[in-house]
């Protein structure tokens, strides 16, 4: 398919050599680029919804909004991706994972537009105006991972909303074509992304636009937590 392409006057083949760097081909994809409209997208995707692109592209064009992101399923019809979500399974987690594809979500969240935390890069649209003003992808610091929820929370500090549609659906066979971060080394460079984060963002990395601190961040999302994480205004 990219040797095919590579022939197509209408597109642009890059090539990048080196370590992977997924931050680095990105930045490079995008100084290439010559549309209004950037979209991020994994190798490892396939489109469901044919008018995906016109979706994004459409939530782009509200002034308010950022960054769009998509509703990402597994090969086997559960979901992947439905936002991004910070405390939950971890350091950042993806809100409603393996539930059925039809499932509406937590009060029916899944059946509309909504804001989010991040979205993933796996498929993410921004405007080229929106790029150049916060800047690239880092890296530098983050070359494999959270640079896109890097990106996502630049766009929120920067006042601009970051949105998950569901009008807009993919396949995504995750991690099929460079593997998982299981062996030492990955692990070793993953804890450093973490503590990159952590060290730049601090708290507002815990903030998130749409997820309860009632709710919990173990066990299954978008259930009530055993001891919520906020104090009560009748007991302050």
């Amino acid at each position: 398919v990219i040797d095919a392409l590579a022939e197509d006057p209408d597109a642009t083949v890059l090539t990048f050599s080196g370590p992977f760097n997924f931050a680095a081909m990105v930045n490079r994809a995008a100084e290439a680029a010559t549309g209004d409209v950037l979209v991020l997208l994994n190798n490892d995707t396939e489109v469901i919804t044919p008018g995906w692109l016109a979706e994004m592209v459409g939530q782009l064009s509200r002034p308010e909004v950022g960054v769009v992101g998509a509703l990402l399923l597994f090969t086997d019809g559960t979901i992947q991706h439905a936002g991004v979500h910070p405390g939950v399974g971890g350091l950042m987690g993806h809100g409603h994972k393996h539930r059925r594809s039809d499932d509406p979500g937590y009060f029916g969240r899944l059946t509309v537009v909504h804001e989010v935390a991040a979205v993933t890069g796996a498929c993410l649209g921004i405007t080229r105006t929106t790029w150049d003003r916060l800047g690239c992808l880092d890296e530098v610091d983050l070359p494999v991972a959270y640079n896109d929820i890097d990106l996502c929370l630049r766009a929120r500090a920067a006042g601009l909303r970051v949105v998950f549609t569901p009008h807009a659906v993919l396949h995504h066979h995750e991690s099929v074509s460079r593997g998982f971060d299981d062996d030492p080394g990955r692990t070793a460079r993953l804890a450093g992304e973490v503590a990159v984060m952590r060290e730049r963002w601090g708290d507002l990395l815990d903030a998130d636009p749409a997820y309860s601190p009632n709710l919990t961040l173990t066990g299954r999302d978008f259930t009530l937590a055993e001891h919520p994480r906020v104090t009560p205004p009748w007991r302050t």
